[in-house]
């Protein structure tokens, strides 16, 4: 009987033994990641001509990647809303260079208007790649000139403190984070044109980006509703939305400021407190 119990314990033991080395130990954090997320666009910034769409692409992120307003890259490729795309899809991403719209119009007697009034922002009905006609519209209708060529005055995005700040690290935050209320007043940082509201980025919530020149544009996430419509021209300390939790855990705004695509320390233009 002894030996019967003797033996019974032994596997009993064994059975035990097996189940606890089959055990598996929890999934890093890095296998819970799926898809894009806005620390895969910030890890550069793209300047080619050309980009080839890959999986999980969006206009808007592929927008916000390049620096460009994502309703001209949908102009020179044809796209029309909803905006979809494709893996593998080539997209033009600027316009020619300037040289080579001058010369197409060293007969039109515009070529010194050329370098002043280069369209940024066309109408909504230009066409492109067409005759010399269709070029001196978008010469004469050109937008740019409402853009500055440098930015004299920067503001705060709100009245909170910073809670996060910038980190110019592979994974690091590529703006500033402040905590605050639900319906905290958002305001625009300086005077731009907005290009883009949605909620269409993923990592970003509820967004509204803003170009202020050639060169800057500025983001506001994670707002919890919108005050402003793309293509309108906002002035600096303008609400433009309200603090929120969109697509974050906790009520904040992320800010980020970004130079020719690149992201920059907001820190480094906004007056101090």
């Amino acid at each position: 009987m002894r030996r019967k119990a003797l033996t019974l314990l032994t596997l009993m033991l064994c059975i035990s033994l097996v189940a606890c080395s089959g055990r598996k130990a929890p999934a890093p954090i890095t296998e819970l990641y799926q898809g894009k997320t806005f620390r895969d666009v910030q890890k550069s910034s793209y300047h080619s001509q050309i980009y080839t769409v890959e999986k999980g692409d969006t206009l808007y992120s592929i927008s916000w990647k390049s620096g460009q307003n994502y309703q001209d890259i949908a102009h020179l490729n044809n796209i029309t809303p909803p905006y979809n795309i494709f893996p593998g899809q080539r997209l033009t991403l600027k316009k020619p260079s300037r040289s080579i719209v001058k010369k197409s119009n060293n007969r039109t007697g515009l070529s010194s208007n050329l370098k002043s009034n280069q369209a940024v922002d066309p109408p909504k009905k230009q066409a492109y790649g067409g005759s010399n006609a269709t070029v001196k519209k978008e010469v004469t209708t050109s937008s740019s000139s409402k853009f500055p060529n440098k930015i004299t005055a920067w503001l705060w995005p709100t009245k909170h403190s910073v809670s996060r700040g910038f980190a110019n690290t592979e994974h690091g935050n590529k703006g500033l984070d402040f905590n605050g209320n639900i319906g905290s007043p958002i305001l625009a940082t300086a005077a731009g044109k907005v290009v883009y509201t949605g909620d269409a980025l993923r990592g970003y919530g509820k967004l509204v980006i803003v170009k202020h020149s050639d060169s800057f544009l500025s983001a506001y996430a994670h707002n919890d509703s919108i005050l402003v419509k793309e293509q309108q021209w906002v002035r600096a300390g303008q609400k433009i939305a309200t603090m929120g939790k969109s697509g974050s855990d906790t009520v904040k705004l992320h800010f980020e400021v970004r130079y020719k695509g690149q992201s920059v320390d907001p820190s480094r233009y906004l007056p101090k407190r």
